[in-house]
This record gives structure tokens, C-alpha cells and sequence, in this order.
């Protein structure tokens, strides 16, 4: 007997019938003979429908409401699933995120988890009780308010409440039926992953992959807890189509430099003209935008001219380019620049693997491929284990393909 966390995304309880098909497969588990906890999202929508009605009364929203009212989704559709498991004979009860409780910061609309606790949750459990959790939301320390995750919180919630029974596994259902080599909107020729490592997951969510949320599988690496990503409308696990096993790394992983490719067109391009070569500068800089909550990614400044000026060149969330904008205007004296660049016309291309930690070339064959195709690269990031460049929009398309043949992943077992 295991005991399975099994989450299902909005798409897989999107309305009635799609939540009594997630029941029917956590039924098969139970019938399997193990113990399941289930968490769910909203219904596909849903959340998004919440965070207008709280824009519509009021732009500038508390937001201590504006988790009140978007942490409903989630109550509404585990009770729906609490309903349809009960409906094939199982006994099962929703919990919410004041009832276990799982408890967090006070960092409304993304706020982390401190504990949970499972005192009352594991007693159930060891009376055959299938537990659904409302996903996304937690409670503050005191018990007094709601909190919610941030974007794709569920998967936290299942990951954490994993860690916290120490399960088997943690299963993630929803619409695609695990990991790809790329996205197989853009290439056909993509192969599902087997397994994948965390180290790579993390890398791959982080720059554009939208299978995990980056702070699910931080939280499954940290507790070794094995996730595996599932369709809900297809794979089942111990079918013929397991998904992808999201795992510790295995050495078979090094077999080839690059895993897999991510993009995102979720980065504008920023560049201040003829800033002063100096020290402190670029501490004023990324400083200043620190404090004001915006993520700075890819980072390039150009070497010293004769007037001892360089032009600093950074990406930062689309979202936030006319808060950067006003920002850096607003330093415009203490900074010193002569002018400043923005472009959302980009997109960031990753090649990702652990196999980059030990070959060589896996640099060169990227530029040499984009150059082939007249792709030019506008800035250069690399870590350990991935390579990310960032290029025209209206070429990413074109590229990830390319680079998908160039490392063979079109050809590759995955």
C-alpha cells in the first residue's frame, strides 16, 4: 500500500464531468490499495473570474479581500470532488486551508508555507477516508486570515502536503501527459521525458516550461519527494503511458548534453544609454528595482568606452516595464544615463541538462545554429546546466526547432 498525493489542475475539474472523470481515477488508485490524498484547483476560469470581480469594485484592492474572495475557487471544486468520490462509494471529506491548517506568511497573493498540520488529516486517513484539499490557500499564523499561493499554488500545496505525510509520491494531473523535450505546439517531432531531474525541472519551469510551478519542485527536491506528471485524460499510473517522473538525478541522464529546450516570451528588454563607469552604479540600479519587488533576469553590460560611460542592458517581466521605466526616470540624475531602451518584442530560448556540466560545444553548436537560420542573439546567459539566449520574438519559433534537430532530440529516446 502507497499513499499517493494526487492534484488536479483547473483544466481537469474545468466543469462537472471532467471532475467525475478525476474522481474516477482517484477511485482506481483506492482500489489499488492505496491511501489517496487529493488536492484541486479551481475550475479552469474560475480564479481569473474572481481577480476581475476584485479589479472591477476596486483597482487598488486589499489584499487581504482579494485572497478571500480568489481562495473560493478551490472550495467550490473540492467539494464538488469530495461529492463525486462519494457518489463511487468512497468516504471521503474536503478540507480548506484554515482546517488542517496549513500555515503561512502574511505575503497576501503569494505567500509561502511555515507548517502543516496533518494531526487530524493522518487520522482520517488511517480510517480509509480519501481527503480532498482545497489547493492554493493557506492561513496566516494566527489563524484569523485566508492567504493564497500565487500562480499555480496547487501544485505547492500537493508537493508540501506530500512532504508533510511523507507519501510515496506526489502526482500531478493535468492536460498534457508529462515533460517534453520542447513544446509540442512548436515541435511536432518533441518526445516525452521519462524522467527528468529536479535540478532540470527547476531550470525548465523557471524559463518557460508551464508543466510545474518552479517552487513545487524546489519543495519536492528539498524533501525528495517524487513527483510525476500525468494527463488526466489519458495516462494512469502503471499504464503503458506513465508520464514523466520528475526524480533524484540518475546517471542515464548524462547520455546527452541538452534534455530539453524551454522558451518564454514573458521578458521586455531594457537598456540605459552612457551610464557612468563607475562603482556603486549598478548597485543604484538593481537596488532600486529590488525594493520596489521587480525580478531582474538576464544581465549584460558593455565594456568602458573613452568617456568612461557602458550601456547597461537587463530583461525584467513585461508587466513591469512601465514601472522600470518611471523607476529609472525617476534616478535618471543619480544614475547618470543619456537615454533608455525598451523592447517587448523578445524571446528567451534555454537549452537545459545536466549533461552540459561535463561536455563541451554545447555553446557553439547553439550559436552556430541561430546563425545558420539569421538569428541574431541579442544577450547571453549561462549556469551550470543551461544556456539561455535571447533573440527577436517573431524567431523563436523558428529557432526552437532548430535546435531541437541540432541536438538531436528529434531523434532522441526520451
Amino acid at each position: 500500500m502507497a499513499l499517493l498525493v494526487a492534484k488536479f489542475g483547473g483544466t481537469s475539474v474545468g466543469d462537472i464531468e471532467r471532475i467525475k472523470h478525476a474522481a474516477s481515477k482517484v477511485a482506481q488508485e483506492v482500489r489499488r490499495g492505496n491511501k489517496v490524498v487529493v488536492v484541486v484547483s479551481a475550475m479552469a476560469g474560475v480564479t481569473d473570474q474572481l481577480i476581475g470581480y476584485c479589479r472591477s469594485v476596486n483597482p487598488r484592492h486589499n489584499p487581504r479581500e482579494h485572497d478571500s474572495v480568489v481562495s473560493t475557487g478551490e472550495q467550490v471544486s473540492s467539494g464538488l470532488m469530495a461529492l463525486a468520490l462519494e457518489q463511487r462509494g468512497l468516504n471521503a471529506r474536503s478540507w480548506l486551508g484554515w482546517q488542517l491548517p496549513i500555515v503561512t506568511d502574511s505575503d497576501y497573493n503569494k505567500a509561502r508555507i511555515l507548517s502543516i498540520d496533518i494531526t487530524h488529516l493522518h487520522a482520517r486517513l488511517e480510517k480509509g477516508e480519501v481527503a480532498v484539499l482545497a489547493g492554493f490557500q493557506g492561513v496566516t499564523e494566527d489563524g484569523l486570515n485566508i492567504t493564497t499561493l500565487g500562480r499555480g499554488g496547487s501544485d505547492t500545496s500537493a508537493v508540501a502536503l506530500a512532504a508533510a505525510l511523507s507519501a510515496d509520491r506526489c502526482d500531478i494531473y493535468t492536460d498534457v501527459d508529462g515533460v517534453y523535450t520542447a513544446d509540442p505546439r512548436i515541435v511536432a517531432q518533441s518526445n516525452r521525458l521519462s524522467r527528468v531531474s529536479y535540478e532540470e525541472m527547476l531550470e525548465l519551469a523557471a524559463l518557460g516550461a508551464k508543466v510545474l510551478q518552479t517552487r513545487s519542485v524546489e519543495m519536492g527536491m528539498r524533501y525528495n519527494i517524487p513527483i510525476q506528471v500525468l494527463s488526466t485524460f489519458g495516462n494512469t499510473v502503471g499504464s503503458d503511458m506513465p508520464g514523466t517522473l520528475v526524480t533524484q538525478e540518475d546517471e542515464t541522464m548524462e547520455n546527452s548534453p541538452v534534455t530539453g529546450i524551454a522558451h518564454s516570451l514573458g521578458d521586455a528588454k531594457v537598456t540605459l544609454a552612457n551610464v557612468p563607469d563607475k562603482p556603486g552604479i549598478a548597485a543604484l540600479i538593481f537596488g532600486t528595482l529590488a525594493r520596489a519587488g521587480i525580478n531582474v533576469g538576464m544581465i549584460v553590460q558593455t565594456a568602458s568606452g573613452k568617456d568612461q560611460t557602458t550601456d547597461v542592458t537587463f530583461t525584467v517581466s513585461r508587466g513591469d516595464i512601465e514601472r522600470v521605466i518611471e523607476i529609472a526616470n525617476a534616478d535618471r540624475d543619480k544614475i547618470g544615463f543619456t537615454d533608455i531602451q525598451a523592447d517587448k518584442n523578445v524571446a528567451k530560448i534555454s537549452l537545459v541538462g545536466l549533461g552540459m556540466r561535463s561536455r563541451p560545444g554545447v555553446a557553439a553548436l547553439m550559436f552556430e545554429t541561430l546563425a545558420e537560420k539569421g538569428i541574431n542573439i541579442q544577450v547571453v546567459e549561462t549556469s551550470e546546466i543551461n544556456i539561455s539566449v535571447l533573440i527577436a520574438q517573431e524567431y523563436h519559433e523558428l529557432a526552437v526547432r532548430a535546435l531541437h534537430a541540432a541536438f538531436s532530440l528529434d531523434q532522441q529516446e526520451a
